[in-house]
């Protein structure tokens, strides 16, 4: 494995921002830039060898500091997914976010950390990166330091494991938003699917959960037998998939969420988390967006797999409490696993 770097332009502000590159012995190779802490671009080899980028970006920086750029492959936090009013209460405290979304909170407020600047270095054939979120940053409570390690190992895993450490309560959800395609170009409709999830989160028309969790078995939302994603989702709330399933907990440490398999050129991409939920989504809200080396992103271009705790948790009680206090430490992993299907 080697891990190289390179500069990959400069901010508005006039901040160098650097680009990492990891690569394996399999051809396997993932760029990573500290704005955003965004991947950018990961090659993989099809069932010929032949390697394709399968994630949605842009060429430039200044495209990924656009408005229009839809999180591609960003960490998203300091709470990914959305809140509700942006509101939440810890221990009678309340506590009001910046909307961004429809009078909601989505993915940290109009800044969230997929817009700033991280620090930035290689550890152990890890690159790390860091920042420190000061108290009442998008409305948030506690000083919360983040560190994010990406590696990639010789059996092809993508593993993103994340720290924090808050001085007040706080609340987190940390995850990533890379748009996937194994195909590399088109749309995602004949992937085939398979998501470890008997139960999702059942969500309003403002994709705010009502508290239920709602059994996916024989509707457009069950995935639990391997099947194309185009295939149900005309009769899905809203524009497509969008939707938090709940991993099925076989143990507490690392589960399997998803499996995903492009039939032409035989890519898979299995998803492995310590999270209790994913976000499994299906680019609803692409159009006629310019990308990489002149490609068009249109609806259905891309899929996302965003392991996290279920949205709007601080307002749900009875959904897995994301809260983290003082003294604790705040870990997830999310491992993205390449393979090659004959």
């Amino acid at each position: 494995m080697k891990i190289s770097k390179e500069s990959f332009g400069i901010t508005k502000s006039g901040q160098l921002i650097t680009s990492y590159k990891i690569k394996n012995s399999n051809n396997i190779e993932v760029k990573i830039i500290n704005y955003g802490a965004t991947i950018t671009s990961i090659l993989t080899p099809d069932k010929n060898n032949a390697l394709d980028d399968i994630v949605l970006g842009f060429d430039s920086l200044k495209e990924y500091q656009s408005d229009k750029n839809p999180y591609f492959g960003a960490t998203c936090g300091r709470y990914a997914n959305r809140i509700r009013d942006g509101k939440f209460s810890i221990e009678n405290n309340k506590f009001q976010l910046a909307k961004n979304d429809n009078g909601n909170s989505l993915h940290g407020g109009k800044k969230g950390f997929d817009k700033h600047i991280w620090d930035h270095d290689v550890i152990d054939n890890k690159i790390v990166m860091k920042r420190l979120s000061p108290d009442g940053e998008e409305g948030f409570p506690g000083n919360l330091a983040v560190e994010i390690y990406y590696s990639l190992s010789e059996a092809n895993e993508l593993k993103i494991e994340y720290t924090a450490q808050t001085d007040k309560p706080t609340i987190v959800n940390l995850t990533n938003h890379s748009y996937f395609n194994l195909l590399g170009r088109g749309n995602i409709l004949d992937h085939r699917a398979r998501i470890y999830g008997k139960k999702y989160t059942a969500v309003n028309d403002m994709s705010i959960p009502t508290g239920a969790l709602r059994n996916v078995e024989n509707s457009e939302m069950d995935f639990l037998k391997e099947k194309s994603i185009g295939k149900d989702i005309k009769l899905v709330q809203g524009l497509g998939y969008d939707h938090n399933y709940c991993i099925i907990q076989k143990n507490n440490s690392i589960n399997l969420a998803a499996e995903i398999i492009e039939p032409y050129k035989g890519r898979t991409l299995t998803c492995l988390t310590s999270e209790p939920g994913l976000q499994f989504y299906t680019g609803n809200y692409l159009n006629n967006l310019s990308g990489k080396n002149g490609m068009i992103y249109d609806k259905h271009s891309g899929f996302c797999l965003e392991t996290q705790h279920y949205l709007d948790s601080p307002n749900q009680h009875s959904f897995p409490s994301s809260t983290l206090n003082p003294e604790e430490d705040y870990h997830s992993i999310c491992i993205y696993k390449f393979g090659v299907k004959s």
